[in-house]
């Protein structure tokens, strides 16, 4: 008997949960204050986030999908994509709008049930957030392959959460970039729970990176609370889709250090004493104790960034609350380019009522 095939993935990691550098760091640290600006997004992301939380559960927003503790995945894929790239979220992935030119207020219009928030001003070729879990694997392949055919060199960044890589969808959409050697990014936030289900009750696989193997081309795996490994992982990787050379896949490990969603209370399936370890080991912690360490961050620079950041998230949330309705004739007007007889009489019928 004879081996035909063997494969390997990779590991990567830069700063340990102790802030301790492990092996050389990349390049682009030759100079640390590079990272300051990161830093920054990733704590006004935790600051939006908390308080799109504290909106929800006094009513004033609808069920919200908090990303505490994802915001080194988040920040570090935003910084290596470029502007003509194309974004396919899931639902998780405010860190990275935000970043990439969505607004605080379009952010939470859309978690306030008002689709104004899907039109939003910044990166108009990214797509709105995708809710059905994995489904939007086979939206972002059919991207790629369309940016293929017009002779495009960007790439299409599609990410994914751990229990979407169960989904059929992702696997066929795997199969069809790696058959057509697509300038896709698949980029799966592995924060361990698929809700309430374990990522040990969710696949066998030693990691969720070799899924791609399957599919023809490289998975890699990177410690998703490590903001460098990610930012590294991710630049490369999209060079190299950039370049032609087909698509890659990173499975970032994280840990979801909140519910769910507003909606789910994971105090019910997860012991308090697990959540409490990996606190220790969250991606904000890690990289400012990484800076402080080189005095080039501070107490004052943090007290001052917090207070900038609330101040911003403050100012974004008096604009959402200050947006008035929109009419309720407006639930036609993206159903159809020319509503049919029926359609157009509901919608007569409505305005009439509304005026009563």
């Amino acid at each position: 008997m004879a081996v035909c095939a063997s494969f390997e993935v990779n590991y990567t990691q830069f700063l340990d949960p102790a802030s301790k550098v492990i092996g050389k760091l990349p390049d682009f640290v030759k100079d640390p204050k590079v990272l300051i600006p990161m830093y920054k997004d990733m704590v006004l992301t935790r600051v939006f986030d908390s308080k799109a939380v504290s909106l929800q559960r006094t009513g004033r927003l609808g069920t919200f999908p908090s990303a505490l503790g994802q915001e080194a995945a988040s920040i570090g894929l935003a910084y290596a994509m470029a502007d003509k790239d194309i974004l396919v979220p899931a639902y998780r992935d405010h860190g990275i709008q935000l970043y990439r030119g969505l607004t605080m207020e379009e952010v939470l219009l859309l978690w306030g049930g008002d689709e104004r928030g899907n039109d939003f001003k910044g990166p108009k070729r990214d797509f709105p957030n995708n809710v059905p879990v994995g489904t939007n694997a086979a939206h972002a392949t059919g991207v790629a392959h369309a940016m293929k055919l017009r002779g495009e060199k960007n790439a299409v960044v599609c990410t994914l959460g751990d229990g979407a890589t169960s989904k059929g969808d992702v696997y066929e959409a795997i199969n069809m970039a790696g058959v057509m050697k697509l300038p896709i990014l698949f980029f799966i936030t592995n924060n361990q729970w698929a809700i309430s289900v374990p990522r040990s009750a969710q696949s066998a696989a030693e990691t969720l990176a070799q899924k791609a193997i399957a599919g023809g081309f490289q998975g890699e795996q990177v410690d998703g609370n490590d903001l460098i490994a990610v930012h590294h992982a991710a630049n490369q990787a999209l060079k190299s889709i950039r370049a032609g050379k087909g698509p890659h896949l990173i499975e970032a490990v994280t840990y979801r250090l909140n519910d769910h969603t507003t909606a789910d209370d994971a105090s019910r399936y997860r012991d308090s004493k697990e959540v409490s370890k990996q606190w220790k080991e969250e991606p904000i912690l890690r990289i400012r104790t990484f800076l402080a360490d080189r005095k080039i961050w501070t107490k004052a620079d943090e007290e001052a960034l917090i207070a900038d950041c609330n101040k911003k998230v403050e100012k974004a949330v008096e604009k959402y609350m200050k947006t008035g309705p929109q009419a309720p004739e407006t639930m036609f007007d993206s159903l159809y380019a020319t509503l049919p007889p029926d359609v157009m009489q509901q919608r007569e019928d409505l305005m009439r009522r509304a005026k009563e």
